[in-house]
């Protein structure tokens, strides 16, 4: 948990330190860009695009997208939005947070793009739908979800005013401003926050601790809650608006430290966040083949073949370091025997409870050692070629197609403390009713058991 929390708070820092200097990214022509690749590039034989239907915007919105988004709000329905502010795994997390708050709220969730956090700047952002199926996760819950480029068009001139609540300053003392993200700028809003009650807290006597309650979020998007928590809203940065938070169009600034019970608790099986909502974030059906053409190529599968059933491993070494603080490398980091043992663990449970002989391993990480890299081949596991990855789709593909590998096998063995992990080890256990690990390390023998 020290380690845990210690690197989200260091994600955070480093996500407000490239704040700024992601401001000035074309966000919205890098999407259109993605959506090119995709379809000239990653295009697969036999995968339609879904129909808009009952599930799609235009179910929910009174038409495609106007230079403001009031102006495409339906009055009979009612919206829900937030903002990213951390890498990747944390952004899906904080997407999936704000989809079951949609659920508690019965509202429609409005989801932003994905941002480049941890990939460069430069890469741009990418739409939620080009990597989650948006008309399956909408069937899924019963309630449609769309994305912000459904509500407003990406070029418009037009600055939208919003009130919205500010969480983050009730769930931690140290910043005295709501938590900031740029696809505000991008999506061309001004907005005027209001600072949350401290009972929304999760744990109020921890200052250590960032996370609120659910419930007590979905509570202020009802209107007796509301009115009754009104406070002097903070005036808009540009038109100096004061506005409460909207009843129609809800929204947070920021939505990953939520919880139910206790801090941190995606990995619990009880997880509300991740039963009612994560699980149903299934891979775009382009992803999905684009991956498994990866995984073929991995495991030198013939034409004709299927592809065979596997066990996935990720270890995360490169931004981990600074947690092992005065203890060597060498020393902090799991050797590789002691993943192969737990790989043995999840073939022996394969074996024993579903009748499977998975002998296939593939290996995700971002450690750059080469000599580590030969002692995994030596090992017989495998591990995909992205040479021409980014070339080909992108700078996001090594990083999506990684973690459709990971949630895609059999088995996982996964990094403890890494939500890339965490994610990785519950789509395996609940998609493919696959065994799962997580390896300890920080000290020599941590995964001793």
């Amino acid at each position: 948990m020290r380690g845990r929390r210690l690197l989200f708070a260091t994600c955070a820092c480093l996500a407000a330190a490239s704040l700024f200097g992601l401001l000035s990214m074309m966000v919205w022509s890098n999407q259109s860009k993605y959506r090119v690749a995709l379809d000239q590039e990653s295009q697969l034989p036999g995968v339609s695009k879904p129909k808009v239907d009952e599930w799609g915007p235009l179910s929910v919105l009174r038409g495609p997208a106007t230079d403001s988004l009031w102006d495409n709000l339906q009055n009979d329905t009612k919206y829900i939005t937030s903002w990213p502010s951390a890498g990747w795994t944390n952004d899906v997390m904080t997407y999936a947070n704000l989809i079951y708050l949609a659920r508690l709220t019965e509202r429609v969730a409005v989801l932003p793009p994905f941002i480049p956090s941890h990939i460069g700047g430069e890469a741009g952002s990418i739409p939620f739908g080009h990597v989650f199926n948006t008309t399956r996760l909408g069937q899924s819950i019963g309630i449609p979800v769309i994305e912000w480029q459904d509500v407003k068009k990406p070029d418009t001139p037009v600055k939208d005013d919003m009130g919205c609540w500010d969480i983050w300053e009730a769930s931690q003392p140290d910043e005295h401003r709501p938590r900031g993200s740029w696809l505000t700028h991008v999506l061309n809003l001004d907005i005027s926050f209001t600072r949350a009650p401290n009972w929304i807290k999760l744990v109020p006597d921890d200052d250590n601790d960032k996370h609120t309650g659910f419930m007590a979020l979905a509570s202020l998007g009802f209107p007796r809650v509301r009115d009754a928590e009104l406070v002097t809203p903070y005036p808009s940065e540009e038109h100096g608006a004061l506005l409460p938070p909207s009843l129609h169009f809800l929204c947070y600034d920021y939505l990953y430290y939520v919880a139910a019970v206790k801090p941190f608790e995606y990995s619990s099986d009880y997880s509300p966040a991740w039963r009612f909502s994560g699980r149903y974030m299934r891979w775009t059906d382009r992803l999905e083949q684009l991956t498994d053409k990866y995984v073929r190529k991995t495991l030198d599968v013939a034409d004709g073949l299927p592809t065979p059933f596997y066990i996935a491993i990720h270890v995360r070494h490169g931004d981990f370091k600074v947690y092992c603080e005065e203890t060597p490398v060498k020393d902090c980091f799991a050797p590789l025997p002691v993943i192969a043992r737990r790989i043995s663990e999840i073939q022996q449970a394969l074996l024993s409870k579903q009748g499977l002989d998975v002998k296939h391993v593939i290996m995700t990480s971002d450690e750059r050692d080469p000599e580590w890299w030969a002692d995994v081949k030596k090992l017989g596991w495998k591990t995909p070629d992205h040479s021409k990855t980014e070339e080909l789709y992108g700078r996001w593909y090594p990083l999506l197609i990684d973690a459709v590998i990971q949630s895609g096998g059999k088995g996982f063995v996964g990094t403890d403390g890494s939500t890339m992990s965490e994610l990785a080890m519950r789509r395996c256990e609940t998609w493919h009713n696959g065994e799962v690990r997580m390896v300890k390390w920080g000290r020599i023998g941590a995964d001793d058991h």
